[in-house]
């Protein structure tokens, strides 16, 4: 079992999953390569001049598995309860579980209210539904998390990319049950 599933690989999902990971937590990213991340420029990424899209996701996707998350190209199509967590269930009939999951699939709420995770008009421009999501990023679903768009903050990347990291940084600090801070220093 994993202690923590990420569904969605964009800024927020591959910010989440590399926490995670970095905190050695055992951590599932999917992703069904389907994200708008893919199809933008970005001039305004904080610490980037500029990335096309396809990069920035990339890079992301790179940095979650040098800490050690476990990427994979699949479509999840159902979350339901499965003894201590959740039964994620793809595409292709593969199921993972978890014990902890983030949903960080953008614009798309479906698999969210399937679940029974409630929702609430967003108010973004052209984002019609969010999921309802407190400070921490939780879900009215104990142990499912939302982070990015689809809980709700700015579309731009890098705002999505900052929740994400602070919605797993709140997943873990409740696994360990003390707040998790990871600060790297320069070495000498």
């Amino acid at each position: 079992m994993y202690e923590i599933a990420v569904i969605g690989a964009g800024p927020a999902g591959a910010s989440a999953a590399l926490f995670a990971a970095k905190a050695g937590k055992k951590t599932l990213l999917i992703d069904n390569d389907k994200g708008m991340t893919r199809r933008g420029w970005y001039e305004n990424y904080y610490g980037i001049s500029e990335i096309g899209g396809p990069d920035l996701v990339e890079t992301g996707h790179k940095q979650a598995v040098k800490f050690g998350a476990e990427l994979i190209a699949e479509q999840a199509v159902s979350i339901g309860k499965s003894g201590e967590g959740f039964a994620i269930e793809t595409e292709s009939g593969a199921t993972y579980e978890a014990k902890h999951v983030i949903l960080a699939t953008g614009v798309l709420t479906d698999l969210a209210a399937k679940a029974g995770v409630q929702t609430k008009e967003g108010t973004e421009p052209r984002i019609k539904t969010v999921v309802a999501v407190d400070a921490a990023g939780k879900t009215n679903v104990e142990g499912i998390w939302a982070a990015g768009t689809v809980a709700g903050v700015s579309v731009h990347a890098v705002i999505t990319a900052g929740d994400g990291a602070k919605v797993a940084v709140n997943v873990i600090s409740e696994l360990n049950g003390a707040r998790y801070v990871d600060h790297d220093v320069l070495k000498a």
